[in-house]
């Protein structure tokens, strides 16, 4: 209990709230890298799952790719990153986008890959072309189980995200470094307590978009019965 009341003294200190080292800077940090390595890892998993979700060919892809992702130890590669190409955010950057490529995947091609052929068989006989399927059919359908994909990696990266500070002098795991380092154990408790409120936030707000999404695919379906 005294670490806790020690942790939240740290917390409240003033001067842990300004300068570039202080809270609102770190903090900043964690996001931006945690929000790179999500949108770079969209980039390349998304429309890969969508692909392969569509033409329903290449599930083994997905499932070796992401096995395989999912079985490299994250601090492992960021250390392998950080020996062949030095301290800087790069190094981290790489781990956190293989780390995010799985979920990212695996979302995008569930959420297509179990639209009814039914629908894309009657979006193609009104005269809609490959994309404009993909597009206007199946992405909408497919939202809420690509925002579920997005949202299981984005707690991911977040979480893991404190590694950064391993190979730079970023992000809120600094705190945990430095406090290790320096046996302060309420900064590494604060800095815990940093991650875990950031990850609650960043989980409210994306199933709020999740259901919202759920939601709009209900609206949809009623008012076309009611027609």
């Amino acid at each position: 209990m005294n670490l806790f009341i020690e942790a939240f003294g740290w917390l409240v200190d003033p001067l842990n709230w300004s300068g570039p080292g202080g809270i609102p800077t770190r903090m900043a940090e964690h996001l931006l890298i945690s929000a790179a390595a999500v949108v770079l890892a969209a980039v390349i998993a998304l429309p890969a799952g969508v692909l392969i979700g569509h033409t329903r060919r290449g599930a083994g892809v997905i499932g070796a790719i992401t096995g395989a992702a999912r079985a490299v130890p994250t601090l492992g590669l960021l250390t392998l990153f950080g020996l062949a190409l030095g301290i800087g955010l790069t190094s981290p950057l790489l781990a956190l986008i293989i780390l995010a490529v799985p979920s990212l995947l695996a979302g995008a091609y569930a959420g297509t890959g179990a639209i009814s052929p039914v629908i894309t068989d009657s979006a193609r006989a009104v005269g809609m072309s490959p994309t404009q399927v993909i597009l206007q059919v199946e992405l909408p359908l497919a939202a809420p189980v690509i925002i579920g994909g997005i949202r299981t990696a984005t707690l991911q990266v977040v979480a893991t995200a404190t590694l950064a500070a391993y190979t730079s002098d970023f992000g809120l795991g600094r705190y945990l470094f430095s406090g290790l380092k320096s046996r302060q154990y309420d900064e590494m408790l604060a800095a815990a307590l940093l991650v875990t409120v950031l990850a609650l936030v960043l989980e409210i707000l994306l199933a709020t978009a999740q259901n919202t999404a759920r939601a709009r695919i209900g609206q949809t379906a009623t008012a076309r019965i009611g027609h």
